[in-house]
């Protein structure tokens, strides 16, 4: 099997059309039908459902498509990022990110790794699922989140578990306070983010449904500042880590919990086995430090 086969094939599935596909491929489609059928003797399966309507895939062929898609993808991602080492003579190291852990400590990794002349940084907000699809597909090189997924091809590691907070509308009845989930769960409830799933938002809910509490959702954000946006406009309460409370904006008050057992971890994940290239070392090196920061209570 070549890569021009997965191309060919999801060509063909995208466009549902041999005509349309061939068009595209700047072949004939007879030669196109030939390579399709020799890609499914191949692989032992069907992959498409050919009917006088035309062609639809068939489940087989729907999971060889998503995967055939990464495929691509990542030789896509590795021919590009080849090039620019070539042209700029520098490593690239890329790092995924929720935006909540961006108000600690992590802006001093990016800060200190960018001060190297050899290293040209990438940088990529991404959700925790999505920072795993990424470092799969070779985007990023690290990445910095708050779930823990289960893959094969990735390890995780919790760097700290951080306290969360509420975020309240200035005045509201609960400010000054440290209130109990219980009391939190009687205040309409502003989740972020909305998509995809799963994310902190779940993890949140888990939090109330294991106190067998129901709550009010009253508005889903994709984005952290619109959440504090809601917050401020006096939509609802949202719970935030607490590197979060160093955004300071009005209209709106932080108050920790009753409950100090209530945190959000911070994973690190990286590509499973993959040995430490000496940027991955300083990486590391700095994070260590930074990490000790925080558990010990030393903030920068």
């Amino acid at each position: 099997m070549e890569l021009r086969h997965l191309r060919y094939f999801c060509t063909v599935a995208e466009t549902l059309n041999l005509t349309a596909a061939a068009e595209r491929l700047h072949m004939s489609q007879p030669p196109l039908s030939r390579q399709i059928k020799q890609l499914e003797n191949e692989v032992g399966a069907e992959l498409f459902e050919r009917s006088a309507r035309g062609l639809r895939l068939t489940p087989t062929g729907q999971f060889f498509h998503q995967h055939a898609l990464q495929i691509l993808e990542k030789v896509d991602v590795t021919l590009e990022s080849t090039r620019r080492m070539a042209r700029s003579r520098r490593s690239l190291f890329g790092i995924g990110f929720v935006p909540s852990v961006f108000y600690g400590q992590l802006p001093l990794v990016v800060r200190d790794l960018r001060q190297k002349d050899d290293v040209e940084m990438t940088l990529a907000e991404l959700t925790t699922v999505q920072q795993i699809q990424a470092l799969k597909a070779g985007r990023i090189d690290l990445g910095f989140g708050r779930l823990r997924i289960d893959d094969p091809d990735v390890e995780q590691e919790v760097l700290f578990d951080e306290p969360l907070i509420a975020a309240l509308p200035s005045g509201h009845p609960l400010e000054g306070t440290t209130p109990t989930l219980e009391e939190l769960a009687r205040y309409p409830l502003i989740l972020f983010p909305a998509r995809p799933r799963p994310s902190m938002a779940d993890m949140v809910l888990g939090l109330f449904r294991r106190k067998a509490l129901k709550v009010e959702v009253v508005q889903e954000a994709n984005e952290l500042q619109t959440a504090l946006g809601l917050v401020a406009s006096e939509v609802g309460i949202t719970l935030v880590p607490e590197q979060v409370r160093r955004v300071q904006r009005d209209g709106i008050s932080y108050v920790y919990l009753a409950d100090p057992s209530l945190t959000s971890p911070v994973i690190c994940s990286r590509r499973r086995g993959e040995a430490y290239s000496p940027i991955m070392k300083e990486a590391f090196s700095i994070l260590e430090v930074l990490v000790e920061n925080r558990r010990s209570g030393r903030y920068p």
